[in-house]
């Protein structure tokens, strides 16, 4: 009898590590297209008012030191809601104006060290002020046509990769994970890692004994 149970048991157990494994990422039901034909692109999907972006983003400072070359790293600012949309413009100011990761960090920190309300327009401008970036030239870029299109086609990328919150990551456009997926930040980057090689294995970029 105590060996029958034991069996049980290590049955159960299989199937609970098969069912938790199956469970640390998703596969998107319709896979999306790259911007990186010749890498595997991992896009984050966040947004600087949520704190557990915020917790992450040290962690993937660290990763992208030491990220394998051929990953394609890919920020997006995820768009639910119309009020998501001004710190969408702000993240695309960042990037239109390659002001760094520092600035990056900062606008984080104004939010949620220093709990400032970035959605107010005066005190974006003025964030972006103390950053080096003009008024006049805020006001031209915030408002381009380049960065409303990027907005738009952030908020599409939010509905097409069917995520329900954030932070996300989307991995060569076929899977999602997420720390609620993977249990913790450093298991989320560890299984962003194996499902990247996975992709390059299938494109040639990585043979099975690398």
């Amino acid at each position: 009898m105590f060996k029958q149970l034991a069996v049980v048991v290590s049955l159960l157990t299989l199937f609970a590590g098969n069912a938790f494994s199956a469970e640390r990422y998703k596969m998107l039901s319709t896979a999306q297209p790259t911007s990186s034909p010749d890498k595997v692109e991992v896009v984050e999907l966040f947004w600087y008012g949520c704190n557990h972006c915020h917790d992450l983003e040290p962690v993937l400072q660290q990763w992208l030191k030491t990220k394998a070359d051929y990953i394609e790293y890919v920020r997006v600012p995820a768009v639910f809601r119309e009020n998501w949309m001004p710190l969408a413009r702000a993240w695309y100011l960042i990037d239109t104006l390659e002001l760094g990761d520092q600035v990056h960090l900062n606008l984080f920190k104004a939010i949620h060290v220093k709990k400032l309300n970035m959605n107010n327009l005066g005190l974006l401008r003025s964030f972006f002020g103390n950053q080096g970036v003009s008024a006049e030239q805020f006001d031209k870029v915030y408002n381009s046509f380049s960065i409303d299109s990027q907005v738009r086609n952030a908020a599409k990328l939010t509905r097409d990769y069917q995520i329900t919150g954030v932070p996300a990551i989307i991995v060569n456009g076929r899977y999602m994970t997420s720390v609620s997926l993977t249990g913790s930040h450093q298991a989320l980057m560890d299984e962003v890692d194996a499902l990247a090689a996975k992709e390059a294995e299938v494109m040639g970029l990585l043979t099975a004994t690398e």
